[in-house]
């Protein structure tokens, strides 16, 4: 594995949910290398386990799961894995004030109703943060936009408008503004493009909001 930072579907769907895969591996070996080893670790909305075994392979941390999906619950468990069923944003208000060193929202903040609280919530339960999420601010998203008039279908975005459980998209500068006015620190972030992470940053964004499909953040309390 590299942590060089510390058919029973239609052909169309099978080539989707490999650049997909492809995709996540990629930001799975970001988030691996952001992390510390032996950290208490909840990765909020952990789908079938993948990052998390990675995690506890990788860098030996101590790492529990919570996630919306039965079938998700049930494939995480198959893998041995403690994964709890829970919806981020209700149920992350059960969970104690500094009861994890890192908590993980990967390509999930999108997804929830409540952006700033889930994030708040994060913030109360650990000390540090890591957050991923694809870039609406891509070139790619602006020229489809500017050329087609239409929401764009890209990579990172891969579903159609009407069918995709996103919620609240956002650029790599949006995101950066509501962790300033929530005022957390950006410890580091890395900007992932055409499936490999480029150089990390932490201030200077425009670039990351121009070319980075996706971005992996680390946040961490002032």
């Amino acid at each position: 594995m590299s942590l060089a930072l510390d058919s029973s579907q239609p052909a169309p769907q099978r080539a989707l949910a490999g650049l997909a895969r492809g995709q996540a591996r990629v930001e799975f070996e970001v988030i691996a290398s952001l992390a510390r080893k032996g950290a208490r670790v909840l990765d909020v909305g952990c789908g079938d386990g993948a990052l998390l075994q990675l995690l506890q392979r990788a860098k030996g941390v101590t790492g529990r799961g919570l996630e919306i999906s039965q079938a998700g619950v049930n494939a995480c468990v198959a893998k041995g894995l403690s994964v709890i069923q829970g919806d981020a944003d209700r149920a992350l208000a059960h969970f104690p004030d500094g009861a994890f060193d890192l908590v993980i929202l990967s390509d999930t903040i999108q997804q929830v109703r409540y952006p700033r609280r889930v994030l708040e919530e994060l913030a109360r339960i650990a000390d540090r943060t890591i957050v991923s999420f694809p870039n609406f601010g891509h070139i790619g998203v602006r020229w489809r936009l500017f050329t087609r008039g239409r929401m764009p279908n890209t990579r990172c975005l891969p579903a159609r408008w009407c069918d995709t459980e996103n919620l609240h998209l956002c650029t790599v500068r949006d995101f950066a503004e509501l962790v300033e006015e929530m005022g957390l620190r950006i410890e580091t972030a890395v900007p992932i493009s055409g499936g490999r992470p480029g150089a990390p940053f932490a201030k200077n964004l425009w670039r990351a909001n121009w070319f980075a499909e996706e971005a992996v953040f680390l946040l961490a309390k002032p």
